[in-house]
């Protein structure tokens, strides 16, 4: 009994299974045969020369085109590449905010004495300046321009006459000279004996320069922006 019930179970099971799967190939065989939808061809706007997709560059101009086509844009490519890399090395050599802080100074000139020369650090160098006497003024106006190395009058090298401003650095071999010393009661230059008048100009010894004179300003009375 038991085993007639089971091998009738089997039987069942078997139909379903076989119902099933036709069920399924009549839908895969329904879904291949709806061929309603075509692919566009757009054969009419190809070029004789692309239509056939075996076909290789014959001629030596289809070569020479497609070489040139390469190049230009490996060429593209590399300019592109250059520029970031120029712009990224030119980032780095810019100056940090720190440095950017240092770029101008300001002194309060009512500090420095009639006659003394002050020495200020200035961009990592040594920055003079002189509130010069009225008898040095004289006698730096009268020195004649023919009698000079680098010619330069004493009003080219001051905004206002009692006070001069240039960079300490002896202009030989950057050296740092010392102020109300030399033959002339300027700056003197121990290394190698040059000598500098109170206008900073070269008088004496082997420097070919006169003294720097930066860019300065005074925005009122008692102030120097150096800078």
């Amino acid at each position: 009994m038991m085993k007639a019930a089971s091998c009738a179970y089997v039987r069942a099971s078997a139909q379903a299974l076989s119902s099933s799967l036709r069920a399924s190939g009549a839908a895969v065989a329904t879904r291949q045969a709806h061929t309603d939808l075509r692919v566009p061809d757009f054969s009419a706007y190809r070029r004789d020369s692309v239509k056939d997709e075996r076909r290789r560059n014959e001629s030596a101009e289809e070569r020479k085109a497609f070489s040139y086509m390469l190049v230009g844009a490996g060429a593209v490519g590399g300019v592109y590449a250059a520029k970031g890399m120029v712009n990224a090395f030119l980032g780095s050599m810019s100056a940090s905010a720190d440095v950017l802080a240092m770029a101008k100074i300001e002194i309060k000139l009512g500090d420095i004495a009639e006659g003394k020369s002050v020495t200020f650090k200035w961009r990592g160098k040594p920055l003079f300046i002189r509130h010069r006497t009225p008898a040095e003024i004289e006698t730096e106006r009268a020195v004649p321009t023919s009698a000079l190395r680098d010619p330069e009058t004493d009003d080219q090298r001051v905004l206002k006459p009692e006070w001069l401003v240039v960079i300490g650095v002896c202009t030989h071999l950057g050296c740092v000279p010392i102020a109300n010393a030399g033959d002339f009661g300027g700056y003197y230059c121990p290394c190698h004996g040059s000598h500098y008048d109170a206008s900073g100009r070269i008088r004496k010894g082997p420097a070919p320069l006169n003294l720097e004179v930066p860019t300065h300003e005074f925005p009122d009375e008692g102030t120097l922006i150096v800078g």
